[in-house]
């Protein structure tokens, strides 16, 4: 093998796009650079109060430009010549609305400056009640449950709701919408050339765990069951798909026009691209039944398993299960929280927000904000397991897993006026741990063992105390991949297989893995008292659930 083969990885992340370079003898890291998505970086076209979070597809594309060719920039000379591939990850899912030529209506004129026109990102919650009109006619409407391969139930953050929400909100965008398509898929059609919503390669991935894919569908849910929900709906799907394709396979190569803007060769190889999470699984060098925990803002949380072991087996309470989403010949499986590193910087915003408000040295002002998370760490780890008696729960921007219910909302409780912030920041880090472990209790319970646990991501890296606690609750050890960028790695060599440098997946990984750096082990001390803890959580969930949802109390 020539050891000067190099392919990119490309993570679309929520703030920022990431390039970077691997020598795909050995996995090592050439080089990287981040583009931060400057409108998104302003706050447009958001609004948090209602849950809506919107990215304009220009913020892709010069976030793509300026990282790529940054990644390229600092590697050395003749690197642009030795790269083969680019595969692509993105959150999701992430739809646009789109033309019949394939462009995203937020550039073209007259929608520029259209919420609805632009990528619905993963974290928008807007489609709630469109979610629970997808679940009562899919258990209701008298045939196939289409929600059967989605753990049963279908979230606001998915693909038809996501679709409905946008077609019942804006008549403009219903009019001119001809099809739809997913971040993860628009890129690769971008850079090959082939953006016709009717030709291009859909993600296997985003298909299959978003928008209710199946083989045993013949691909998407039919016209009449999309009718039943909405008649909005009708007729879509013969605008939309009924093939996916496995991240492995080659959607084509850069066009001239693309090759010259990123400064690379023609002859580079794009592959199918595929969610964030289920890249990084393959990166963080997943195998069957280990639990791969991607850990940022929110959680995915990622299985494999081989497909005859897992035949017959419905999951239910899960983000689906679909064949060869992360590796290609085996069942991959999405579980997550809504919020993970999310719940750690709402507390601090909170206490910060005096500071903010009353105004000052904004340069001071940030070094505060910057360390107000590490200080509260190191202050609640002094704080003996179950002392403070504060319980909390994770759910500040809704449930992803078990039962996906986005109308849901956060708790604490058994607050009195001793309790301080290092607490209360104690609480919401158990709380996300606990989280957790509803997750691994669900996978089990539905007969799907764990073997193990490995984490990534940027909480996974510089959080022990997270790292500490989540371990002591699950009462299982927790190794963290070495590589800063498993998820763009984990691209990297879906792109290395798509240029031809190696037969599949599983040959990758074992040649471009990085090992792992370290690993938590439970505290003994501490597991029985978060056996207890727990049960206060699982009381508290099942009573704000019960009493407290949103939709009620609106």
């Amino acid at each position: 093998m020539d050891a000067e083969n190099m392919v990119m990885g490309v993570d679309f992340g929520t703030d920022s796009v990431r390039s970077v370079i691997i020598d795909t003898e050995n996995g090592s890291e050439i080089s990287n650079h981040v583009s931060y998505y400057k409108r998104w970086k302003e706050g447009k076209y958001c609004d948090p109060s209602k849950a809506q979070f919107r990215q304009h597809p220009l913020d892709y594309i010069e976030g793509l430009e300026e990282s790529v060719t940054g990644a390229l920039g600092k590697a050395p000379a003749g690197t642009a010549g030795r790269i083969r591939g680019i595969s692509v990850d993105t959150t999701g899912s992430t739809p646009v609305p789109v033309d019949q030529k394939g462009t995203p209506l937020a550039l073209i004129k007259g929608f520029e400056e259209n919420p609805n026109a632009m990528f619905v990102l993963w974290k928008d919650h807007t489609a709630i009640k469109e979610a629970e009109r997808i679940n009562e006619v899919s258990k209701n409407w008298g045939e196939t449950d289409y929600t059967k391969y989605e753990g049963g139930v279908y979230s606001s953050e998915w693909f038809w709701s996501k679709i409905l929400h946008v077609l019942r909100s804006d008549i403009e965008i219903r009019k001119y919408a001809f099809s739809w398509v997913e971040h993860c898929d628009w890129i690769p059609a971008l850079l090959t050339g082939n953006t016709d919503p009717l030709t291009l390669m859909r993600s296997r991935c985003a298909a299959g765990h978003k928008a209710m894919w199946h083989e045993d569908f013949e691909g998407l849910p039919p016209d009449k069951f999309l009718e039943s929900i909405d008649p909005i709906l009708k007729g879509l799907r013969n605008r939309l798909y009924s093939r996916t394709f496995t991240s492995d396979m080659k959607e084509g190569y850069l066009t001239e026009d693309w090759a010259h803007r990123l400064g690379l060769g023609k002859d580079v190889a794009v592959g199918v691209g595929a969610f964030d999470a289920h890249m990084g699984a393959v990166g963080g060098e997943i195998e069957p039944y280990f639990l791969i925990k991607i850990m940022g803002t929110s959680t995915c949380d990622i299985l494999v398993a081989p497909m005859k072991e897992m035949s017959g087996k419905l999951i239910k309470g899960i983000c689906g299960q679909v064949d060869g989403s992360v590796i290609p010949g085996m069942l991959g499986m999405e579980a997550g929280q809504s919020a993970y590193g999310d719940v750690y910087a709402w507390f601090a915003k909170i206490l910060s927000w005096p500071l903010e408000a009353i105004g000052g040295n904004n340069k001071l002002l940030d070094e505060i904000s910057q360390m107000i998370i590490p200080k509260l760490s190191s202050e609640a780890e002094k704080t003996p397991a179950g002392e403070s008696g504060i319980t909390s729960l994770d759910w500040l921007n809704g449930r992803r897993t078990p039962y996906a219910n986005q109308a849901l909302r956060g708790a604490i409780m058994g607050l009195n006026l001793g309790s301080d912030a290092p607490g209360i920041f104690r609480a919401l880090v158990e709380a996300t741990a606990f989280g957790s472990k509803k997750i691994v209790d669900r996978f089990t319970a539905e007969g799907v063992p764990i073997k193990g646990i490995i984490a990534l991501g940027g909480v996974a890296k510089k959080s022990p105390f997270v790292l500490q606690v989540l371990a002591d609750v699950l009462n299982m050890p927790i190794k963290i991949i070495r590589s800063d960028q498993a998820v763009a790695l984990g691209a990297a060599m879906f792109a290395a297989v798509v240029a031809g440098i190696y037969k599949n997946i599983p040959d990758a990984q074992k040649a471009m893995g990085s090992g792992f750096e370290s690993e938590y082990k439970p505290n003994p001390a501490n597991v029985n008292k978060y056996s207890d803890i727990y049960k206060m959580y699982s009381r508290l969930a099942d009573f704000v659930e019960k009493e407290c949802n949103v939709r009620d109390i609106r």
